[in-house]
């Protein structure tokens, strides 16, 4: 009888022990539940009263994007630019001259001959480089090691854009600017006019002549697709068309413009990083896109956020068009040099190999010796006006001696940042 009264005792403890188990685990599971839902970024909380909502609120989930921190620009009082300056076949003597007409040892700068100049021109240019005492001792000027077959009208074109940046970002040290250049591109003013002028705006500015009216390009150009043979073929050929259309991006909106560029860092990077992904996934889009070299970056630009209220809406250059315009303008020559000079442009385009109007501007603006460097800041000709490679190495880059074409260039800027509708004419 008394070990009956012990084992009935014993299943009571063990049940008594057994419900409060069960108590406390339905406890602690409801105050879980109570407090992953109301700290759960994306969780709607619902107060009702005869079956209707009483109050809907809803936190803003965190993405990665938004937590990324924003790129500086750099706080050197005399900024620096990066060049890339492209040729094709034929073109080495052009680019040697545009380079030693645009060189400063401040600045970076890659050069590109593409796969359609032979071996040995390419091979020449590389042996120039090395055997110019100046650019060996600063070590500022690249030669493409792995040339790319450039087709104007596909994307190739950007394609070699993006490859000279990923090279200047990763070799090309501290730089505020990239600039895109071809061989048939001059400069209308010394490199320490176009760096003094620079010194007094904002580094996040991005000179890009861009709109969003892309007109007749809608059915010429966005919804026909085209293949470049230059992403896969070692041999040059012209682009060509599949029989299907698309239609316009609904993802984003297109925006078209000139070719020729002058983008802050923070944009560049943006360009190759794409942490947002839209660089990459334009990109491909732009693949297939007839001349995408005139919308890619514009499209990018006006389609981000962080950097859409940067765009100041000129290229920078001074280039005679038809009108209405055809695939390449008119080539300079001596009758146009009046208005190069009142377009107040630091670059213009387009200009034959040797035409007598480049011996002008080396003479007239640029103070420029045959075969020299210009002289400023960092390279005076010390009473010899023959001299034309500095006689000692150069101690202080920012040293500058801006000219006239400062004062050009600083009416062409001043106009564009203090027109009135500035601030809601960026993409637009």
């Amino acid at each position: 009888m008394e070990t009956n009264n012990k084992l009935q005792q014993k299943k009571q403890k063990w049940f008594l022990l057994l419900i409060s188990s069960l108590v406390f685990s339905t406890l602690l599971i409801l105050v879980t539940i109570s407090s992953s839902s109301s700290s759960s970024p994306a969780h709607f909380v619902y107060s009702h009263r005869y079956g209707k909502k009483k109050h809907i609120h809803r936190e803003v989930p965190n993405f990665v994007e938004s937590k990324l921190p924003k790129l500086p620009t750099l706080t050197s009082p005399i900024p620096r630019l990066a060049y890339l300056i492209s040729g094709s076949a034929g073109d080495g003597a052009s680019l040697k001259r545009s380079l030693k007409a645009l060189y400063h040892p401040r600045n970076q700068y890659v050069l590109h001959l593409d796969l359609e100049a032979t071996a040995e021109e390419r091979l020449e240019l590389a042996s120039w480089v090395r055997g110019e005492k100046l650019f060996q001792e600063v070590g500022n000027v690249k030669v493409t090691v792995r040339s790319n077959l450039v087709t104007y009208r596909g994307p190739t074109m950007v394609s070699n854009t993006l490859h000279a940046a990923a090279i200047l970002l990763r070799d090309g040290g501290d730089w505020d600017w990239f600039i895109n250049l071809s061989a048939s591109d001059y400069p209308l003013v010394t490199q320490d006019d176009l760096l003094f002028t620079l010194s007094t705006i904002e580094r996040n500015l991005n000179f890009i002549e861009h709109t969003s009216d892309i007109g007749w390009k809608e059915y010429q150009r966005a919804k026909p697709v085209i293949i470049d043979p230059g992403l896969y073929s070692l041999q040059k050929s012209d682009v060509f068309w599949v029989s299907e259309k698309r239609s316009v991006p609904s993802q984003y909106k297109l925006f078209t413009g000139s070719a020729w560029m002058m983008l802050s860092r923070p944009f560049v990077e943006y360009c190759l990083w794409g942490w947002d992904n839209l660089p990459r996934i334009v990109l491909m889009y732009y693949a297939n896109f007839l001349s995408s070299p005139e919308g890619y970056f514009h499209t990018v630009i006006c389609n981000a956020k962080e950097f859409r209220n940067t765009t100041v809406n000129h290229d920078l250059h001074f280039i005679s068009w038809d009108n209405p315009p055809k695939q390449h303008p008119h080539f300079l020559t001596v009758d146009d040099y009046p208005r190069m000079l009142d377009s107040n442009a630091p670059f213009a385009r387009k200009f034959s190999k040797n035409d007598p109007v480049l011996d002008k501007i080396d003479s007239e603006i640029l103070g420029r010796s045959a075969d020299g460097f210009v002289p400023g800041g960092w390279f005076g000709k010390e009473g010899n006006i023959s001299l034309t490679t500095p006689s000692h190495m150069i101690a202080n880059t920012t040293d500058l001696k801006p000219g006239p074409g400062a004062e050009r260039l600083k009416n062409l800027i001043s106009s564009l940042l203090s027109a009135e509708d500035f601030d809601k004419s960026h993409c637009i």
